[in-house]
């Protein structure tokens, strides 16, 4: 059998809703590295948000955040690193428009920090930005933002968090992505305009000279569709939204709760 990429969304797919990853989860995709296999995260989530399950599974290779704008080898200078950004203005313009987008909170984000809006600081869960505490100096303010955004995020309290996906992408004329994560949070997720998982992925492939026939891909939400249409075999959770199904080429027997993923590789490759 020819080596595959398998390319893996975190949140209601890899990871459990408690956020972690089971032992026999470990275990499974351990034991399909090892038969050449390579395994890469694929998220909306930044680097900081990642580098917990990266290394929960052991891997070294790349890794692929905020839906496709970076792809990294993570503490690694590498030659292939690939990097989209978006320009800052729309992120003046979302702050703009922060009541009519229904917004609870804004965050910058950058590889390594991020500055997010304070008016429902109590909405925050900080362990989605990967930070133990909220502090003052992460507070988002204009004078602040002298570079340009990797992604932006926003919790929004809209009742239908996809059409407001799609009113947000029509507001800017389509020349964002903005998609939703998947887990319970009411998140969207802003990108550079053709920017998505399969973008990066057509990349990443180009660099480790595989074909996409040879990339298998399991996801669960809105923000999977490209990765999964893309990919040779897309596989949707379980779990999975309904809008993702049409793109899929199989649906996984056991949820993200169930280590649909490693049961899915194990009857594969096992």
């Amino acid at each position: 059998m020819t080596n595959k990429i398998i390319a893996l969304d975190l949140d209601g797919t890899l990871l459990r809703s408690d956020n972690t990853i089971s032992d026999y989860t470990v275990e499974i995709l351990k034991q399909v590295a090892s038969q050449g296999h390579q395994v890469i995260i694929v998220t909306g989530r930044p680097y900081r948000m990642s580098i917990a399950p990266y290394k929960r599974l052991g891997l070294g290779g790349p890794m692929i955040n905020f839906n496709g704008a970076l792809t990294h080898i993570p503490e690694t200078k590498w030659a292939g690193e690939f990097s989209r950004r978006i320009d800052k203005q729309y992120l003046f313009d979302v702050l703009e428009n922060y009541q009519t987008f229904e917004t609870d909170f804004l965050a910058s984000e950058y590889r390594k920090h991020f500055y997010i809006t304070m008016e429902n600081r109590q909405l925050i869960p900080p362990e989605i930005f990967g930070v133990k505490k909220i502090i003052d100096k992460m507070e988002l303010k204009p004078e602040k933002i002298t570079r340009d955004p990797n992604a932006l995020l926003m919790q929004t309290h809209a009742a239908d968090k996809y059409q407001l996906a799609q009113d947000i992408r029509q507001h800017f004329d389509n020349q964002l992505e903005v998609d939703s994560w998947g887990g319970p949070l009411n998140i969207l997720e802003f990108s550079p305009k053709g920017v998505n998982k399969a973008f990066a992925l057509k990349h990443l492939l180009e660099r480790l000279r595989k074909d996409k026939n040879d990339l298998i891909a399991f996801g669960d939400e809105h923000n999977d569709t490209e990765m999964l249409a893309f990919a040779g075999t897309g596989y949707a959770m379980k779990n999975a939204s309904d809008t993702l199904l049409p793109f899929a080429d199989f649906r996984t027997k056991y949820s993200n709760d169930e280590d649909g993923v490693a049961k899915q590789l194990a009857e594969l490759f096992l």
